[in-house]
């Protein structure tokens, strides 16, 4: 990969861009100064959600930037209470709706188990899908996928799909690899994608992390995201300064030296920032 628009190929052939730019919690005005200043740097991949309750501001974004909409890969998210066949066809129709777009180039499950509905998930998961696979064959959705799916939903899911899982979105980073999820993903044709991958901030005083950019005259951001690209994970970085979102995107002028990915498998396990897929309901 050598810039933003370099791209994945997926198991349908739909292209994705290699680095997507996210907009977890940024509110409406906030999102759209930010995503047409990513649009303006380079970014052609958006990822947004129901959930964030920013669509319209993402649609607005993509209207007012200039270029043609086939070439920015727009993503949504199904949220947790719209889980189910019929529920899920709404919730697609409000979403094409807020974005004010004839279709998305990614539409995934946000978790695979919703609070309350423990006992049903695999079916909710199930019939979710079908509603999906309907969507996308009417092409309203290029491409199907989940988020924070380990790989016994994967497989639930994939028992019964009639259109495969085409990308798992995962909180993945230096302090959190989900090798078994990622292998998984890996050996099936699943593209893994890493939300959270800058940690939340987090980690920026870690000293493995700190060593590594003074070493490659890099920042902590750009030394998460490069790891997150030599192992075929697209990173979604997320940022509202216009500063920050040209930092995260100069990433393709080094390369991290196997001594140094070695160095970064020690920090596994050491933080995360989001819940565990099987207990989304629990309080942390």
């Amino acid at each position: 990969m050598k810039d933003l628009q370099d791209c994945y190929i997926l198991k349908n052939g739909v292209k994705m861009p290699c680095v997507g730019y996210g907009t977890y919690k940024t509110h409406e005005e906030e999102t759209y100064r930010a995503v047409r200043a990513a649009i303006d740097i380079g970014y052609r991949h958006i990822d947004t959600a129901s959930l964030y309750g920013n669509e319209a501001a993402v649609g607005r974004a993509v209207r007012d930037c200039g270029l043609p909409r086939e070439e920015l890969f727009v993503t949504s998210k199904l949220w947790n209470d719209d889980q189910g066949y019929e529920s899920t066809l709404a919730a697609f129709a409000r979403t094409l709706e807020q974005l004010g777009m004839d279709y998305v180039d990614l539409y995934l499950i946000h978790w695979p188990i919703p609070e309350g509905r423990e006992g049903e998930w695999q079916t909710l998961n199930q019939e979710s899908w079908r509603a999906m696979e309907e969507l996308y064959r009417a092409g309203k959705i290029r491409a199907l996928g989940v988020s924070n799916f380990l790989p016994h939903h994967l497989q639930s899911l994939m028992d019964t799909a009639q259109v495969p899982v085409m990308v798992d979105q995962l909180e993945i980073h230096p302090m959190r690899h989900q090798r078994e999820a990622v292998n998984f993903c890996q050996r099936n044709g699943i593209q893994v994608e890493a939300w959270a991958p800058l940690v939340r901030g987090r980690a920026f005083d870690d000293p493995v992390l700190r060593s590594l950019a003074e070493k490659y005259q890099k920042t902590v951001p750009q030394i998460c995201l490069r790891w997150s690209m030599q192992q075929g994970i697209v990173p979604l970085p997320k940022s509202s300064h216009e500063g920050r979102i040209r930092e995260n995107a100069d990433i393709f002028d080094f390369a991290l030296a196997p001594e140094d990915m070695a160095k970064l498998l020690t920090l596994d396990g050491e933080l995360g920032v989001g819940r565990h897929p099987d207990h989304f309901g629990e309080k942390r």
